[in-house]
């Protein structure tokens, strides 16, 4: 397979960062963006090694004007991506009150990020005259389909964010609707619904996830870049419009 160039978005998170290094380390050129100029300063010394095929550039996809200027940034650099990541996250929207509800700010601007802002990035790549874009996978979540087992929880009502999985769900849905309408246009847009991965948990949630999946176990960092790679493969080309679970088998029960 040719190598490709490889945007990513969230590239600083705990995903992108997994992303990252396997793509480089694959051969592959990656743009990675980030809002945050010290998290690039710290990705440019990281992934230094990898020489011009790693670029990084900041972006703040919360802005109305972020996906233009990117294009712009990128026809400047003359760097062309043929495969795009929705993967950036920013888990301050994720708050919520301490009787559950999710205020008004906070829920839109999850709905902005997590599906207005891939739709925007996507059709602006599509329509840039210069465009080589041929795979889209956006990255989703298994309360993308499923509610949240409260059982998993100490606190279901604020360790569960409502308005995270109805965004998830929604971008399942925004992958579908852009797989039929872009296919004239030669991109395949899929969607990857991970399950839980380990990191940011304690050993007790660790063992309350186990006994819930089948797989008995939480996914680990080794595991989130290779579905990736395989929806942005020549071998998958005929694939299109699907949401590939990727949770130890969370949903299947």
């Amino acid at each position: 397979m040719s190598k490709r160039t490889i945007l990513i978005t969230g590239a600083s998170g705990k995903f992108g960062k997994m992303m990252l290094e396997h793509f480089l380390s694959s051969g592959d050129t990656v743009i990675a963006t980030s809002r945050s100029d010290s998290s690039l300063d710290e990705m440019n010394c990281v992934y230094e090694r990898f020489g011009d095929r790693f670029i990084g550039i900041r972006c703040d996809l919360m802005q109305e004007t972020s996906a233009s200027e990117l294009v712009t940034e990128l026809e400047m650099r003359a760097v062309f991506p043929d495969s795009l990541v929705n993967n950036a996250r920013n888990l301050e929207f994720l708050r919520m009150d301490r009787d559950g509800t999710v205020s008004r700010v906070n829920f839109a601007n999850e709905l902005l990020l997590d599906v207005i802002a891939p739709y925007e990035l996507t059709m602006t790549l599509v329509k840039w005259p210069a465009t080589k874009l041929k795979r889209v996978v956006n990255i989703g979540s298994q309360y993308g389909s499923v509610a949240a087992n409260r059982t998993l929880y100490t606190e279901p009502l604020t360790q569960s964010p409502l308005h995270y999985s109805v965004a998830k769900a929604a971008l399942a849905h925004l992958t579908k609707e852009l797989a039929v309408r872009l296919a004239p246009n030669g991109v395949q847009v899929n969607c990857i619904a991970f399950g839980g991965v380990e990191g940011r948990v304690d050993e007790d949630f660790k063992r309350r996830y186990a006994q819930l999946c089948p797989q008995g176990r939480m996914l680990t960092d080794f595991e989130v870049a290779g579905p990736v790679d395989m929806l942005l493969s020549d071998h998958f080309s005929g694939m299109t419009g699907h949401v590939l679970a990727v949770d130890g088998g969370w949903t299947a029960w």
